[in-house]
């Protein structure tokens, strides 16, 4: 069902990227401009006369379930066993006389989920859009505003062969089919042209059928898409692209304050160079169109079809660094942080759907290999049970490089968290296996040991990641998050009435759970079980802080005063740099301790212009991790640091909210947010001045009651689900 009309916010009022130029092709990655449906995404350079899209699949993976363990016990971790995500396409729009234009202008129109470039040729106006609609499963670029004549042409990126005119096959040695097709010829000429392309594979996301749909033919449906999109017309592709769009994108506005007219009028890249290198003036704006950017990334990333890995959808070649995989102890977790703090809830369930489907090999590989006599991360006990991953997944039910015990329980915090947000019964009900087979990994792991005279249970030889050691036990990281796992599977069982003497069994070993303590050399939270300092001050990785910040069981309202104080000697020791997602966290990190400043100077790092192939942000926005002599975008910190920006303004966990937590001096004269997502079942609309919560409006989405905090201030708010109140703190 398309809209009868059409709703498209203003170019005045739109939050918009823009820049003055065309993208280079050479610097796709960091100047192209992203659009995507969840499935299909795409890069668009927007040169009038030579124009490029470098388009990509979710499930265009090579590789297979790559369960043939090493001569150590680890897992193959390369393109063809493990596999890689890669290019689908290429697609080349020439309009051999539009060279020589005046008034160019490039947009990313985050309001309408929109691409748009503008100019002037030979005194006409002339206007092409670009959008991946969602609903109609399509990229489409418009071209209008005058007379325009040129060609279409779609270039594979492995030598496939055409399958007639503008479109192509291919297949994976792995059996993945794909195909790829443009529709409305290989030339065009009129004042209203419209470019439709489709594309995908044959992967299904399930096990059973070893995640292939043999009988599905890629051409044949993308042909068909693709026909059908072109008959609808270019004018009701995109009415019925933006109503979808903004369903999600409306659900939250970001108002933090003004910015100085000067910086208004600067571009993009331009302004972030400027807000760099005049650090003493304030741009609010420029930063909530970065936390709007994220809330873009995520939904025109991740809808219903598979999560986001390390690039998200947004590809340049067919040899990602580390594979464009999914990597289980940090980046994939970050990539959902933001979701259901920013009123997208439906952007998580991608993550719990892709779970879900690989649990059946996930849980057969690791009753077949993991008690391998290789592997130094075994279970000395000689049990194993339940389920258990790699550093890093593919869509196969595949795990490469090394195994990650930890993996699973952070997986299963991350759905958890989702629950917390939403009080979705039905949900918890869908990850319940994933929950129980972690904790029945878990049971049969554990070892004990005497600490202080007291016997207690520890994780088995295990590596703190990315760092240190690698046969230690009761490292901090998985004390942790294993005490988050039995906490909320022990919640899952009391919520769904299930399983209740194997949830006593597990809150039996929660309970002789070793936790971590301060060092009384270094005064940091230990990360090692030892007083001693076993790796780099200051590594990227905060696995020790997990406890802390995903996690709540060591918060600055409940713990002790020289358990905080050992969080922030070793958050200082870390030190305030580092790459993007690593800078995010410990932003995170300080906006829990209620460090506005410490918060706020490192979301700037995260911002500071990426130039010489350093750590930064590239021009159009995407994060850049540096290697060197390149760098590669990794989307987790785009993702990170706007969930490090809304708990700057607001701390909750289910019975607990905290306004203005963390507000920074930048922000504090005026703003307003509306759409927060709180953990405990509510949604938040929270207006300030001068530094102080003026009005706060709690909807309920499940939740029924919470403590709400304004400095010294509380309340309790009591609703029922789908009732609303508005509080004024004094």
């Amino acid at each position: 069902m398309r809209p009868a009309g059409e709703e498209l916010v203003p170019a005045g009022q739109a939050t918009t990227l823009w820049y003055p130029a065309p993208a280079s092709e050479a610097k796709i990655i960091q100047e192209g401009l992203p659009i995507g449906n969840g499935r299909i995404g795409a890069l668009v350079g927007g040169d009038p006369a030579a124009d490029f899209l470098y388009l990509a699949d979710a499930s265009l993976w090579t590789g297979g379930p790559n369960d043939v363990l090493q001569d150590d016990g680890q897992f193959p971790y390369e393109t063809e066993k493990f596999g890689t995500l890669g290019l689908l396409a290429k697609l080349r729009i020439a309009v051999p006389a539009h060279t020589g234009v005046t008034d160019y202008r490039r947009t990313l129109d985050l309001s309408n989920g929109l691409v748009v470039i503008t100019y002037r040729y030979r005194g006409v106006q002339y206007r092409r859009e670009y959008f991946a609609s969602h609903p109609d499963d399509v990229v489409v670029i418009r071209l209008s505003g005058g007379p325009v004549t040129g060609s279409v042409s779609l270039e594979p990126t492995r030598g496939e062969p055409a399958a007639g005119a503008g479109a192509f096959t291919g297949a994976f040695a792995n059996g993945l089919k794909y195909a790829c097709t443009v529709a409305g010829g290989t030339t065009f000429s009129g004042s209203d042209v419209v470019i439709v392309l489709s594309g995908g594979t044959n992967y299904v996301p399930d096990a059973a059928r070893k995640f292939l749909d043999t009988s599905l033919d890629p051409l044949a449906l993308a042909k068909r898409k693709a026909a059908a999109a072109l008959a609808a017309g270019g004018g009701a592709l995109r009415a019925t692209h933006v109503a979808d769009y903004r369903r999600w994108y409306d659900r939250m506005s970001v108002d933090l304050g003004q910015s100085p007219p000067a910086k208004r009028a600067l571009d993009t890249w331009s302004r972030l160079v400027a807000r760099h290198d005049d650090p003493a003036t304030a741009d609010p704006e420029l930063e909530a169109s970065y936390l709007q950017f994220g809330r873009y990334l995520t939904i025109t990333g991740s809808r219903d079809g598979l999560p986001m890995g390390l690039q998200g959808l947004w590809q340049n070649s067919n040899t990602p660094d580390w594979m464009s995989d999914y990597h289980t102890d940090i980046n994939v977790q970050m990539n959902y942080w933001l979701a259901d703090r920013a009123a997208l809830p439906g952007s998580f369930t991608a993550l719990a759907d892709y779970c879900l489907a690989q649990l059946p090999v996930w849980t057969d590989t690791t009753k077949r290999l993991f008690n391998d006599p290789r592997n130094r991360f075994r279970n000395t006990s000689g049990q194993v049970a339940g389920w258990a991953v790699a550093f890093s997944t593919n869509i196969y039910g595949g795990s490469g490089w090394w195994w990650h015990p930890g993996g699973n329980a952070w997986l299963c915090n991350s759905l958890w968290d989702h629950y917390a947000f939403t009080q979705d019964k039905a949900y918890l009900a869908r990850i319940y296996p994933l929950l129980k087979g972690a904790c029945e990994f878990w049971a049969a792991r554990l070892v004990p040991a005497t600490v202080d005279g007291r016997e207690v249970l520890v994780d088995d030889h295990d590596w703190s990641p990315e760092h240190g050691p690698q046969d230690t036990r009761g490292i901090t990281y998985a004390q942790e998050i294993v005490w988050d796992l039995f906490e909320h599977y022990r919640e899952a069982v009391a919520v769904l009435g299930r399983d209740r003497a194997y949830g006593d069994r597990i809150g039996g070993l929660q309970q002789r759970l070793y936790l971590p303590k301060v060092s009384p050399k270094t005064g940091w939270l230990e990360e090692w079980m030892a007083p001693d300092n076993l790796g780099e001050t200051t590594h990227r990785h905060l696995s020790p802080l997990i406890g802390f910040f995903p996690g709540d069981r060591i918060a600055a309202d409940t713990a002790p005063p020289e358990l905080l104080d050992g969080v922030r000697a070793l958050l200082v020791a870390r030190g305030m740099d580092s790459y993007g997602w690593a800078t995010a966290w410990r932003s995170a990190c300080w906006a829990r301790l209620k460090d506005a400043d410490r918060a706020y100077r490192l979301l700037l790092t995260v911002l500071r212009p990426s130039v010489a192939n350093g750590n930064g942000t590239a021009p159009n926005f995407f994060d850049m991790y540096s290697q060197g002599s390149y760098t590669i975008f990794q989307i987790d910190a785009n993702l990170g640091a706007p969930a490090a920006m809304v708990e700057m303004l607001v701390y909750s966990r289910p019975g607990v909210v905290d306004l203005l937590p963390a507000l920074p001096a930048a922000w504090a004269a005026a703003g307003r947010v509306t759409g927060i997502g709180v953990r405990g079942g509510f949604e938040l609309d929270l207006e300030w001045r001068a530094g102080k919560v003026t009005r706060a409006v709690f909807r309920s989405v499940g939740g029924t009651r919470t403590e709400v905090r304004a400095g010294a201030w509380r309340r309790t708010v009591a609703l029922r689900p789908g009732e609303s109140v508005t509080v004024r703190p004094s």
